[in-house]
């Protein structure tokens, strides 16, 4: 059976002597942000900059007694100019990376996408969890679950190479892919099965690098050895994936939920394709998400700036 915080230890482990990422904070006026990003900051993990109504956060900081003397404050209004204040930091260097605070995914990622003063690079941006469940021996890398909500097959593709490259800058290897689908056979009356396969058939043109595909798969033959079994399954990745490749994002969604709060498992997650990572949690996620998270990020920026790999 898993450790389900096994990941998390391991994220803030490998941080030491790693120089913290200068982050910023976008809105943070709820108790769930604003603490996430102290904790994360007294952890060595992050060197924030809370962006964000100045009196809300101080009033907030003043109300949850927590100590933000030690912090900048960049002034807005509100938090769409929070999360285009933000951005623009990132664009110009100030920052390395951004954390969501208390507001919609949506509002801080058209900020992000904007085509002229964005963060876009040429990969689709998408989100990755790492998640530890019990009764699974390791921990399970899920996407995308956050961000696209109904992906095309080239989005996908960006998709799968985002985890992949993920999963091997952490130094974990070549990772086993879940193309997941409800079947495990390829149907034309399921759009989602034919994308699988033409994921896999990529990867072994070249299309996609890095790690062993194979799909459809349900999720019963991704996770489970005995299941791919009884099916005939003859795979490499079933039973044993590493990475889980949800069809949208409503089944990644509440495949990610249904994991966290009916079994307690323990997540970090961040987004991936844009010029510095993007710190994103639930708006209710707790400060022990908020600290994975800021570990994850930061092991991965400093592990690609050591392998000299662009965003």
């Amino acid at each position: 059976m898993a450790d389900i915080h096994s990941s998390t230890r391991k994220l803030l482990a490998m941080k030491n002597g790693l120089k913290p990422l200068k982050t910023a904070v976008v809105h943070p006026v709820d108790d769930y942000s604003l603490r996430g990003a102290i904790d994360s900051a007294k952890e060595g993990l992050i060197d924030p900059v809370l962006v964000g109504p100045r009196e809300k956060i101080e009033a907030l900081a003043k109300q949850e007694k927590i100590d933000i003397s030690p912090y900048t404050i960049i002034a807005t209004e509100h938090s769409h100019e929070a999360a285009e204040v933000a951005v623009q930091m990132a664009r110009d260097g100030k920052v390395e990376a951004l954390m969501k605070g208390k507001l919609h995914t949506d509002e801080l990622m058209e900020a992000v996408v904007d085509k002229e003063k964005g963060l876009r690079t040429g990969r689709r941006m998408s989100h990755v969890f790492i998640i530890d469940v019990p009764n699974y021996p390791k921990p399970l890398f899920l996407t995308d679950a956050a961000l696209n909500i109904r992906p095309t097959l080239m989005e996908k593709k960006d998709i799968v190479q985002n985890a992949i490259d993920l999963f091997s800058i952490l130094g974990f290897g070549t990772p086993k892919v879940a193309i997941l689908a409800a079947v495990e056979t390829v149907s034309e009356l399921m759009p989602c099965t034919l994308e699988a396969a033409a994921l896999c058939k990529m990867a072994e043109r070249g299309q996609i690098s890095g790690g062993i595909l194979d799909g459809p798969l349900a999720f019963d033959n991704a996770v489970s050895k005995e299941s791919a079994d009884i099916k005939g399954i003859k795979s490499e990745v079933a039973g044993d994936a590493d990475i889980l490749v949800v069809p949208d994002i409503e089944s990644g969604n509440m495949l990610y939920k249904e994991s966290r709060f009916l079994t307690g498992s323990d997540g970090a997650g961040i987004v991936l394709g844009a010029k510095v990572p993007i710190i994103l949690t639930s708006r209710a996620g707790d400060s022990e998400s908020r600290k994975a998270s800021s570990a994850l990020a930061l092991v991965y920026t400093r592990n690609r700036e050591k392998l000299d790999i662009k965003p």
